[in-house]
């Protein structure tokens, strides 16, 4: 015999059969689901601006550990704060990109333009 009691989330599971639950029965699975941007967040990972994007994978994560906690409200917020960070590394990320290219081909060109004039 076990010394602890039989918690409720045993109970539920044995109620959870098709003839216990009843149309009276509005639980948290009937609630869509809020968008968590998961995929957005995963995505923005490969952009260079790692402090952000993994703060969006995080918030992406709280928002679907909420909804599996029954925070309807608290999955919505955490989803958009996801959203929004995850489009800020992007767009932080895009920028590191083009400056980076941008220095890059000046230097290429500077070079080749001190080349064009010791060669003439």
């Amino acid at each position: 015999m076990s010394q602890y009691a039989p918690s409720s989330d045993f109970k539920r599971a044995l109620d959870s059969s098709p003839e216990a639950n009843t149309e009276d029965d509005k639980t948290e699975e009937d609630v869509p689901m809020p968008k968590n941007y998961l995929w957005l967040a995963i995505v923005s990972c490969f952009c260079p601006a790692y402090p952000i994007n993994i703060v969006a994978l995080v918030f992406s994560i709280m928002s679907l550990n909420s909804y599996n906690d029954g925070d309807i409200e608290g999955s919505k917020r955490l989803g958009r704060n996801a959203k929004w960070v995850a489009f800020a590394s992007i767009i932080i990320g895009l920028l590191i990109i083009a400056i980076s290219c941008a220095v890059h081909f000046a230097r290429k060109l500077k070079q080749f333009k001190r080349w064009i004039m010791s060669s003439a």
